[in-house]
């Protein structure tokens, strides 16, 4: 089971801020002695995320409101399925549906994104793999999202794993010179250089890297790529790969994918918050 971050108090925290500020002034209309029940429900097929982000946003606002879930992160749900019942405080329900149901909304697309190109490589050993092109802030909420969707995770951010770019090669002189100053400062680190052609990926195993990125490699070069490796490096495709590309990169060989739509991209899965008392 895929643990949640441990960011999802002040995820919410930070979401109510913007949302509430100093308070709702529409549900101050509603009489604080009224309670209220609602229901959420999904109106497209998708991977259900998001529940702690969604429970810790009604646990911040007001502990009274009880909350029972009909599904599990990971999920798949039909169009029309239950997701939940709340029942509490209506001022408190009015409050924070927008909030949870942003999280949720958001959590689930990154989820069924993620899914999605899961599925497409069942069966090939090779893994889906998420990027930081993620919602600023939001970053382990997604990835955590990408995880329940069936996908692994690539590095959290730069303070994790060495990820040697274009960039880092060109201040640094040489792929040799960044593989050999990361393992110095770093030792124990995996290494990963990102190379843009065969006489680069043969540099970068000289030096010892670990992983390869190979970058915008075509159908023919990814195979030439596996031959050239053998068992030295782990080799990751990526740059704009398409979904209905993934089984004919993965038939190459390659161990990991990385796509940075699956959470750069993603649309809001449709959710609706009904009262049903107040």
């Amino acid at each position: 089971m895929t643990t949640p971050p441990t960011t999802v108090t002040d995820d919410v925290r930070r979401a109510l801020a913007e949302d509430v500020g100093a308070g709702d002034l529409t549900a101050a209309l509603i009489p604080c002695d009224r309670t209220g029940e609602a229901t959420v429900i999904s109106r497209e097929p998708a991977v259900v995320c998001g529940r702690p982000w969604f429970d810790e946003t009604f646990r911040q606002l007001d502990p009274a409101v009880q909350i029972h879930w009909h599904v599990e992160d990971g999920d798949r749900v039909a169009d029309d399925t239950l997701l939940c019942e709340l029942q509490g405080p209506a001022h408190s329900l009015v409050t924070g549906e927008r909030t949870a149901l942003n999280f949720l909304q958001l959590l689930s697309a990154t989820a069924t994104s993620a899914r999605s190109y899961a599925d497409a490589l069942a069966g090939t050993g090779t893994r889906i793999l998420d990027t930081r092109k993620t919602v600023p802030g939001l970053r382990a909420a997604q990835k955590y999202a990408v995880a329940c969707g069936g996908g692994t995770n690539h590095r959290q951010g730069l303070y994790d794993a060495i990820l040697i770019k274009e960039n880092h090669i060109m201040a640094a002189g040489s792929i040799t010179a960044a593989v050999t100053t990361s393992q110095h400062l770093h030792p124990g680190v995996s290494v990963e250089v990102e190379v843009e052609n065969l006489d680069e990926l043969d540099e970068a195993l000289a030096a010892g890297a670990d992983i390869i990125l190979l970058d915008n490699f075509r159908l023919e070069d990814l195979t030439a790529a596996r031959q050239r490796t053998g068992s030295r490096a782990r080799l990751e495709a990526s740059g704009n790969i398409e979904q209905q590309g993934l089984a004919a990169i993965a038939a190459t060989g390659v161990d990991f994918i990385s796509v940075g739509a699956m959470t750069k991209h993603v649309r809001a899965v449709d959710l609706s918050m009904r009262f049903r008392k107040v």
